[in-house]
């Protein structure tokens, strides 16, 4: 059964940075899409970034471009999602998700993801 396990969640000054990490095990598939999501109490979920791993081609909602970077270490099945010039407003629960094959449309829209990981919070001040 396909698992996420994250890690990497914290407290950070504004400006600073935090990487966060997301083991995938139990995957059977030989492509998929993984991203990272975010929540805020109140606040609907967000896409942040996503990556398919068939051709490499990331996605990024607007808000973080410049500032995060998504990326996959092949060998060891980590999603990493790397966060510089960290803002307040970037205070939020992050998830990590995954999906068998290709997202045809937005790679951003959770609804298209099936797994999921338990979230790590992040506090910017």
């Amino acid at each position: 059964h396909v698992q996420l396990v994250e890690s990497g969640g914290g407290s950070v000054q504004a400006g600073g940075s935090l990487r966060l990490s997301c083991e995938l095990s139990g995957n059977s598939y030989t492509s998929y899409c993984m991203g990272w999501f975010r929540q805020a109490p109140g606040k609907e979920r967000e896409g942040v970034a996503a990556i398919y791993t068939g051709d490499g081609s990331t996605y990024y909602a607007d808000s973080v471009k410049g500032r995060f970077t998504i990326s996959k270490d092949n060998a060891e099945n980590t999603l990493y999602l790397q966060m510089n010039s960290l803002k307040p407003e970037d205070t939020s629960m992050y998830y990590c998700a995954a999906r068998a094959g290709r997202v045809i449309g937005d790679q951003l829209d959770f609804n298209v993801y099936t797994y999921w990981g338990q979230g790590t919070q992040v506090t910017v001040s």
